[in-house]
């Protein structure tokens, strides 16, 4: 949910992805198909403030390559692109950034007794995949118009969406209707939100993004995405083959309860009125504790969790606490994948990573 200038209006994202060096693959987020599905809090949108910073390209090669290939379809193989540059905070370590003076009250606000929950899976939920599926195209996919409730914070297009593309949470869904789209012969990863594709092909959505994969660039200071963080999706997203090969080498997507009318480097966007400071501001770094013990945790689990030792969270929506975002995949353990449930908001901590910031418009780390 967004809340507009006028009031609050539920919002769906699509996104689409092009791709032409090593590329990441992302599984689509959801639900557990066992567990209790609590509604989404609404998120607001911030004031919009346009920076005139020239875009910011790396050429360092990148350290992860998306070739997302789920059997149910949740995603196609994208390519050889990367899932940006290997110097792009996705990909920053934080097990040796100090802790921040918030901590405690940063965690306390979003749950300390509340557990880790994967929202993603196997399977469907409510007649939708578990998850934020991905969707691929190639560089001849035909481009169509997209309409926007918040143009002035959308990328415009037209964008290279097929019709059928997947929408998170199935076609009847009136949740997010996130839709990723990875074009492989751009290296392009366009993202929507609230995404409705017309009868004649064309799209409208709530609001949209379009990234180059191979560039650090952020989206101009104040603008939202298809996240409310203002930052991309797929970068966040916990992906089957990723998990497979036995290490996730980014931080990952996190939604908390509420956050303040405040984001932080390198989050674009704040969603919220509350100027509550004991809320996290959007763009958020936290991490798993390194003395918490992950030997009860399944194996597909134990995998998530060095991540988020290693990389952290980021806080990019409001939502449900501690709820982490991937990729539906029909080979996902959920009996697995709930053992993250016995960490808790206690097992975490806020982290100190204004350090990393080398240009405040830039995703590039010092």
């Amino acid at each position: 949910m967004i809340r507009s200038r006028a009031g609050w209006v539920r919002l769906g994202i699509l996104v689409v992805v092009a791709v032409v060096a090593p590329v990441v693959a992302y599984a689509v987020v959801g639900r557990d198909d066992a567990a209790s599905a609590p509604p989404s809090p609404t998120r607001s949108r911030g004031e919009t403030t346009v920076s005139t910073a020239d875009p910011t390209t790396s050429t360092t090669a990148p350290v992860t390559t998306v070739t997302a290939a789920a059997p149910d379809g949740g995603g196609a193989s994208s390519g050889d692109c990367p899932l940006f540059p290997a110097d792009n905070h996705w990909h920053a370590p934080v097990a040796d950034l100090p802790v921040h003076s918030d901590s405690a009250a940063y965690v306390a606000s979003i749950g300390r007794d509340d557990g880790v929950k994967a929202d993603f899976g196997a399977g469907t939920w409510d007649g939708g995949p578990i998850g934020i599926p991905l969707t691929t195209v190639d560089g001849g996919q035909p481009e169509v118009p997209v309409t926007f409730d918040y143009a002035d914070e959308s990328d415009p297009g037209p964008y290279p969406i097929p019709s059928d593309a997947r929408i998170e949470g199935g076609p009847d869904s009136d949740g997010d209707r996130h839709v990723l789209v990875l074009d492989r012969g751009a290296c392009q990863l366009a993202e929507l939100w609230d995404a409705h594709p017309n009868p004649d092909g064309s799209w409208r959505a709530g609001s949209g993004a379009v990234y180059d994969l191979r560039s650090n660039q952020l989206r101009p200071a104040g603008w939202t995405s298809a996240d409310a963080a203002g930052l991309p999706i797929l970068p966040g997203l916990v992906r089957y083959e990723e998990v497979a090969s036995g290490r996730i080498d980014h931080a990952i997507r996190v939604t908390v309860p509420a956050t303040q009318d405040r984001y932080v480097w390198p989050a674009r966007h704040a969603a919220s009125s509350s100027d509550d400071p004991v809320l996290p501001p959007m763009g958020l770094r936290l991490r798993l504790r390194a003395d918490v013990d992950l030997s009860g945790l399944a194996a597909q689990a134990q995998v998530v969790a060095r991540a988020m030792q290693s990389y952290g969270v980021i806080v990019a929506d409001n939502g449900s606490a501690w709820y982490l975002s991937g990729v539906p995949d029909d080979r996902w353990d959920n009996d697995g994948l709930r053992t993250l449930g016995t960490l808790t908001g206690a097992d975490f901590e806020a982290v100190e990573a204004s350090s990393l910031m080398a240009d405040p418009d830039s995703g590039r780390v010092a």
